[in-house]
């Protein structure tokens, strides 16, 4: 079992992509009240050295030996990869070693501003950020950023970014994703200063994205298929695309019903958090993510906030009711 890479899985907008985690459980820049890894603990801006480079490229190598390559390796996780102060060297080692695959980052865009950050991606293929609002009270609602962090810098930097990432190759990619919060981005003052920041960006893609699973405050619910058309149309950008999302364990290659059994016999012992899960099964919490999304689907299992004095956490409970069906 491997400590930082997870799937294959079938991503939403990848294809088949191998996932890569670099960064601890919920170590992030932003506190988001969609995040469905529960509330931050641990809002942070500064760069580190999470996890040794080598011990992510060694499973990379292994699991690539023995196994189909993916349409894509992408660096996402739990926490924001950005954070992690050798991206860079992992990013270029990567695309050393295995220059027939595909690799994108995704990222929240905290550190965009920095130019080092901006440089490190130049060896992805395709780069994912997010700009949930436009507005500075948006912004800090939606995402509860870090104090030292500025609206203002991030869509600078994810101008310049566009700029700079096209002039390594024109192949590299920019997709946007924007969040949808009800309430919050939906209106017109919202939407027109996306559309303003978008065209100045001038990403390849503009994506959008509501809620999939319980984020970390109750409150937040997705908003309709409706909804989302509506805002593409007022967008009216051509680049713009509504996420769909996968849900059927068909759809998941090397699905394991040995997993997703440990996980049934979990919940039904104790309700248990997707860090819980992920510890006691020795799987990565992104890996976890993906039989809980199945399970939810299929409500064989519910999730539950639970409020702390350190923060929100997400527990998830066996569906007795369809234990047996």
């Amino acid at each position: 079992m491997y400590r930082t890479i997870y799937g294959p899985v079938p991503s939403r907008r990848l294809g088949i992509s191998l996932g890569v985690d670099i960064i601890p459980y919920k170590i992030c820049s932003f506190n988001c009240i969609y995040c469905e890894c529960g509330k931050n603990t641990q809002l942070t801006v500064e760069r580190k050295d999470f996890i040794p480079v080598e011990v992510v490229i060694e499973e990379i190598n292994d699991y690539l030996s023995k196994n189909p390559y993916p349409d894509f390796i992408t660096v996402s996780g739990s926490g924001e990869p950005t954070l992690h102060l050798k991206l860079g060297e992992l990013l270029k080692t990567l695309k050393k070693l295995h220059p027939d695959v595909k690799i994108a980052v995704l990222t929240n865009s905290s550190l965009i501003h920095l130019k080092e950050v901006r440089e490190e991606l130049y060896f992805s293929d395709v780069i994912l950020p997010s700009l949930d609002a436009a507005l500075e009270s948006s912004f800090k609602l939606i995402n509860r950023p870090h104090s030292s962090i500025k609206l203002e810098e991030i869509i600078k930097g994810l101008i310049e970014l566009r700029k700079e990432i096209k002039s390594v190759s024109i192949d590299r990619q920019i997709w946007l994703e924007i969040f949808i919060v009800e309430g919050i981005n939906t209106d017109d003052e919202n939407i027109s200063a996306l559309k303003k920041a978008c065209i100045d960006i001038n990403p390849d893609r503009i994506q959008l994205n509501t809620l999939d699973r319980p984020g970390a405050e109750s409150w937040v619910k997705p908003v309709s298929k409706s909804t989302l058309e509506m805002i593409k149309q007022k967008l009216d950008l051509p680049n713009v695309e509504i996420i769909s999302k996968f849900k059927h364990r068909d759809e998941i290659k090397h699905y394991r019903v040995d997993v997703e059994s440990a996980i049934l016999e979990l919940v039904e012992r104790r309700p248990s958090t997707l860090f819980d899960i992920s510890e006691i099964l020795g799987i990565p919490v992104e890996e976890a993510r993906k039989y809980m999304e199945i399970l939810e689907h299929e409500k064989r299992i519910y999730p539950k906030i639970v409020y702390g004095e350190n923060g929100n956490s997400i527990f998830y409970l066996l569906n007795r009711e369809k234990k047996f069906s």
